[in-house]
């Protein structure tokens, strides 16, 4: 495990500076939906099609109708049915000792730094 690295298990978490905060590269954990997404086609191909054009199309009309309409709770509830079949419900577990040093290494990101080139206080 690397500094950049406090999360290792089951899916690994990197936290790197950006010059206005943080980015947590998630993408083991991305891999593991898609590879779930892939798993569901296998299974019932036209099913998962059928299931993403029908989110697709919700998302269309949550975009005209605004974030409080029918259409947006609607797509949320199907995507959210889809996450609970391929991705554990969209949920990164963290466990043990990995919580306090995925805390430290996003304090340390976080910290106010000094600014290169800027004088104390006299």
């Amino acid at each position: 495990m690397s500094e950049r690295t406090p999360v290792d298990g089951p899916f690994r978490i990197h936290v790197d500076a950006t010059p206005s905060g943080v980015g947590l590269d998630v993408s083991h954990y991305l891999t593991a939906v898609i590879l779930g997404i892939a798993s569901a086609a296998e299974e019932d191909g036209e099913q998962l099609l059928d299931g993403l054009r029908d989110i697709a199309e919700l998302a269309r009309s949550a975009a005209h109708q605004g974030p409080d309409s029918h259409a947006a709770h609607e797509r949320d509830e199907e995507v959210q049915r889809l996450l609970a079949e391929v991705a554990d419900d969209g949920v990164i577990p963290v466990y043990g000792d990995q919580v306090a040093r995925l805390r430290d290494r996003l304090a340390l990101l976080t910290a106010p730094r000094p600014v290169p080139g800027q004088r104390g206080a006299a």
